[in-house]
């Protein structure tokens, strides 16, 4: 294991709106950062992750959203999503038994209809891939984890350190990443330094300066990442 699973950050032109619309989808509490960006906090412990950073960026969203969270429903319908300000974009049809959400921002997201006792809320967080096996297994080398694969092409990783859903799930697609991805996740070291991403094939993007105290990189597939230095152990 290279490095444990941190946070997820999102890009965002108002952080404020659309870290209150998370918030409240997910349960959670809205911090103002002081400098412009918000921060979602999990409550109760429900959470092993330590927040998702909602980010302010200059450049909008542009092209299809490749990471995503998928949602458990707490009601047998999206209506109360719908309610607090995301838009339908797909209704359960023949091809998928799920609805297709955006949020404010137009990033979209899947919610799944609640069955039997599993609790609603956040249960995936998927990656389009070229090469989801390939991609999978990369992040099990750094993340450690146990990967999964399924006849339709796509892949999944469990027990991942520090991931706090269910499963991380790669989605074959035919398209190639060409932009900036909105979403994207950090990771924590277990060693000094990021050369042993880099050894392991993740692309160095800038190194830590006077602006940022973390390492900007890219996977395989060219999804950004930040990778912070290990906490200091009291």
């Amino acid at each position: 294991m290279i490095a444990r699973f941190k946070d997820l950050c999102m890009d965002a032109a108002d952080p404020h709106a659309l870290g209150g619309f998370w918030a409240h989808l997910l349960d959670g509490d809205l911090v103002d950062t002081g400098d412009g960006d918000t921060r979602i906090d999990p409550r109760a412990a429900r959470s092993s992750a330590e927040s998702i950073w909602v980010n302010r960026v200059p450049e909008p969203r542009t092209g299809r959203t490749r990471v995503h969270l998928d949602l458990r429903l707490a009601d047998s319908g999206p209506q109360g999503l719908s309610a607090a300000g995301a838009r339908l974009v797909r209704e359960p049809d023949t091809e998928i038994d799920w609805w297709v959400l955006a949020d404010p921002e137009g990033n979209q997201f899947c919610a799944f209809a609640r069955r039997g006792d599993a609790r609603p809320g956040v249960f995936r967080l998927v990656v389009e891939s070229a090469d989801p096996v390939a991609q999978a297994r990369w992040w099990a080398g750094v993340t450690g984890g146990t990967v999964e694969t399924a006849e339709d092409g796509r892949a999944s990783v469990s027990g991942a350190a520090g991931f706090p859903w269910e499963r991380w799930v790669f989605d074959p697609v035919p398209e190639r990443k060409r932009v900036k991805n909105r979403v994207h996740w950090d990771v924590e070291l277990t060693g000094p330094d990021v050369t042993a991403l880099i050894s392991a094939g993740a692309t160095l993007l800038r190194e830590p300066d006077e602006r940022v105290g973390w390492w900007v990189l890219a996977d395989p597939e060219g999804n950004e990442f930040c990778a912070f230095r290990p906490r200091p152990t009291t």
